[in-house]
C-alpha cells in the first residue's frame, strides 16, 4: 500500500489488476474490502468499503482477481442487505464491525425444485430449468448468465427438496465439456444481466394508485422516472405509497445512504404493512438494499448497483420488479468525493465531469424486456434526488432529468399547506404520455377521450395559477369575477384529483376506472356555466362543491354513501348553473 486519502487507497501492485476488481487489505486480523476505480502505470486506487482507520503505508494488499458481485439465488426476497450484500439481519451488534461480512442466502435452508426443462433440451443462459416457491412468488432456477453460447442438458434432477448449494443440473457445451448449475449463481454488479431478445416494446400503464402520477403524468411498465424535492416534501412518504400500491411483482429498495432515521422505518413499517394485492405482508415480495449518511462513500455508491442487479435478476424470471432509490443524491456525492480524491478535473458543483453519462448507463439498465421464452419481465426505476436547498438547477437534477422519462417535481409551497402528495402539476411531467403507443393504450383501455381530457386538465391548472397571480396582485375586488372562478375550478381539480390521504384506506389507492369517473365529473363542473352576483358568493360555494368530492373520495366507489353525496353534488352545481 502506497498512501492513504480517506476511503481511497493507492497500491503499487505487482501483477495485473483489472478495472473494478476486488481486492482485500489486511489490517491485523481483519479483511478490509476494496474496488480498483482507477489505475495509472503500476499504481492502483482502490475504493474501500470501509473505514480506513489504522491504515499505513506498506500494509499488504491482496487482489481476487474477481470484480463485485452479488449473490442470486432463493432466499433474497424479505432480507436487509448493506450495499455489498451482507446479510444485515445475521450481524452481531447494534452498530456494524468492520470486515464482519455475511452470507447473502441460508445455506441450509431446503427449497422445493419442480424441473421446468427436460433432458436433451437445448439452452442457453438466462432459460429456465425449474422454479422454486419464494414467499408466493415462482423463483426460476435459471442457465448461469455467464455462460455463453448453447448448453444440452445432460441431466436434470427430479422434484423434491434441495439446498442452494446442490447440484441440480449438468450442462454440456459443444465441446462436450459438463458445467454444474446449482440453484446458486453470482454475477458482477457493473456489468448488464442480459438474457432477452431485442423487440419492439409495448406501452403498458403502470398503476401507481397515486392519482396525480396515474392521471397526470403516467409513468409505464418498464419506465423510469424520478422525485426531486427539498427536505421534508415527501420524497420518502411517496415512494413507499408507490411500493405499497403499485402493480409489481417484486419490490427493492435502495437506501443509498439516507439518513439514519428514514431507513430505520423501512426496516419497522415494511414487515408491518400489509400487501393490498396479496393481503399477505409487503416485506414478503420486497428486499430493503440499505446504506445510511454515515457509512463510507463507497459502501453507498455500490448499493445502487447491487439494487439493481438484483432487480435484473428477477426480471430474467418474468416478473415486474419495482426498483425505488432514495436518494440518488447521496450516490452522486460519494462520486464526487471519490472523484476529488482523485484529483480529477471537476465538472459543475465539483461533480464528476461524466456524471449525466453515468447517471444515463445506470438509468439504461431499467426497462421492458422479452426473455428468450417469449414471456416479458420490466424493471420500473423510480429514484429521488434531494437538491440542497431544492434547487432543481443542480447538476444530480438536471442530469437525471436528461435520463429519466418521467419528472415529478415536488414543491416545497404544496408541502408547507399541507397538500399532499406535494408533486407540483404544472412543472412535473411524462414524455410517456406523448408517445402514441401509449396514447393508443389509453384509449383503449381507460377512455377514447383520456389523453384530450388529460391536457384539459393540464391548461386549466395553468389558468387557475393565472388567476391566483392576478387575484394576489389586484386584490379580490380588482379582479373580474370570472378571475374567480377560474381560480375556484382549478381548485376542484387541486382537491379532488391532486391531492390523496394516504392514511385512508379507501382514498389511499385508486384504481383508473375510478380515476376515470371522477375526472369526468370535475370536467363536468368546468364545462358548467355558473352565475354568481358577486365574488364573494364563489368561495363558499365552490368550497361546498369540493367537500362532496372530497366525501366521495372516502366512500367506497359506487356505493350508497358514494351515491349519496353525487346526488348533493348535482343539487349544489344545480343552484348556480347557468339557463
Amino acid at each position: 500500500m502506497a498512501g492513504v486519502i480517506a476511503n481511497l487507497v493507492m497500491v503499487d501492485v505487482d501483477g495485473p489488476v483489472s478495472q473494478n476488481e476486488i481486492c482485500y487489505i489486511r489490517l491485523e486480523k481483519v479483511k478490509l474490502m476494496a474496488e480498483v476505480i482507477k489505475f495509472i502505470g503500476k499504481r492502483a486506487y482502490v475504493q474501500v468499503f470501509e473505514s480506513t482507520r489504522g491504515l499505513r503505508i506498506g500494509t499488504p494488499v491482496e487482489f481476487t482477481r474477481g470484480m463485485l458481485e452479488v449473490t442470486l439465488g432463493p432466499g433474497i426476497l424479505s432480507k436487509n442487505y448493506d450495499g455489498l450484500q451482507h446479510d444485515l439481519n445475521k450481524m452481531d451488534g447494534v452498530f456494524l464491525k468492520r470486515g464482519d461480512y455475511t452470507f447473502a442466502l441460508d445455506n441450509e435452508k431446503n427449497w422445493s425444485f419442480k424441473p421446468l426443462a427436460s433432458e436433451g433440451d437445448m439452452v442457453a443462459a438466462g432459460d429456465w430449468l425449474g422454479e422454486v416457491d419464494e414467499n408466493f412468488q415462482p423463483h426460476k432456477i435459471m442457465v448461469p448468465f455467464k455462460l455463453e453460447g448453447r448448453y444440452k442438458v445432460k441431466s436434470l434432477v427430479a422434484q423434491g427438496e434441495y439446498t442452494i448449494n446442490d447440484t441440480i443440473a449438468v450442462l454440456t457445451d459443444e465441446k462436450g465439456n459438463d458445467t454444474n448449475v446449482k440453484m446458486m449463481q453470482k454475477w458482477p454488479v457493473k456489468i448488464p444481466i442480459k438474457t432477452y431478445k431485442n423487440k419492439p416494446r409495448p406501452f403498458k400503464l403502470l398503476e401507481t394508485g397515486v392519482r396525480t402520477i396515474d392521471t397526470l403524468n403516467p409513468i409505464v411498465e418498464g419506465g423510469t422516472g424520478f422525485i426531486p424535492g427539498p427536505f421534508g416534501s415527501g420524497k420518502t412518504v411517496l415512494q413507499h405509497a408507490i411500493s405499497k400500491q403499485a402493480e409489481a411483482d417484486i419490490v427493492v429498495v435502495a437506501a443509498c445512504g439516507e439518513r439514519a432515521n428514514e431507513v430505520v422505518e423501512i426496516f419497522a413499517e415494511f414487515p408491518e404493512i400489509e400487501d393490498p394485492h396479496t393481503g399477505r405482508k409487503l416485506m414478503e415480495r420486497t428486499t430493503i438494499i440499505a446504506n445510511t449518511s454515515n457509512m463510507p462513500v463507497a459502501a453507498r455508491e455500490a448499493s445502487v448497483y447491487t439494487a439493481m442487479t438484483i432487480s435484473e435478476y428477477y426480471r430474467s424470471m418474468g416478473l415486474r420488479v419495482l426498483l425505488l432509490a432514495d436518494s440518488t443524491s447521496r450516490w452522486a456525492q460519494a462520486l464526487r468525493e471519490m472523484s476529488n480524491r482523485m484529483e480529477e478535473l471537476p465538472g459543475p458543483d465539483a461533480f464528476p465531469m461524466d456524471l449525466p453519462a453515468i447517471i444515463s448507463n445506470f438509468y439504461s439498465r431499467a426497462g421492458f424486456v422479452y426473455l428468450n421464452n417469449g414471456k416479458t419481465g420490466s424493471i420500473t426505476f423510480i429514484g429521488t434526488v434531494s437538491p440542497a436547498g431544492g434547487n432543481l438547477k443542480e447538476p444530480v437534477t438536471e442530469s437525471t432529468k436528461k435520463a429519466a422519462r418521467c419528472f415529478y417535481a415536488l414543491s416545497q409551497q404544496r408541502a408547507d399547506s399541507k397538500r399532499y402528495p406535494a408533486i407540483d402539476p404544472i412543472d412535473s411531467y411524462s414524455k410517456y404520455i406523448e408517445y402514441p403507443e401509449l396514447q393508443e393504450y389509453l384509449k383503449e383501455n381507460v377512455g377514447e377521450e383520456w389523453v384530450n381530457d388529460v391536457m384539459i386538465i393540464k391548461n386549466i391548472l395553468i389558468r387557475g395559477k393565472e388567476a391566483s397571480e392576478q387575484i394576489n396582485i389586484l386584490g379580490d375586488d380588482g379582479v373580474p369575477i370570472g378571475y374567480h372562478v377560474d381560480f375556484w375550478k382549478a381548485e376542484v381539480i387541486d382537491f379532488v384529483i391532486l391531492q390523496q390521504d394516504a392514511f385512508d384506506k379507501t382514498d389511499r389507492l385508486t384504481p383508473m376506472k375510478r380515476q376515470k369517473s371522477m375526472l369526468g365529473k370535475v370536467l363536468e363542473v368546468y364545462r358548467t356555466e355558473f352565475e354568481f352576483g358577486s365574488f364573494e358568493e364563489v368561495n363558499p360555494y365552490f368550497k361546498r362543491i369540493i367537500n362532496e368530492f372530497k366525501q366521495m373520495n372516502y366512500s367506497e366507489f359506487e356505493s350508497d354513501t358514494f351515491g349519496k353525496h353525487e346526488n348533493e353534488l348535482k343539487k349544489i352545481i344545480d343552484e348556480k348553473k347557468t339557463a
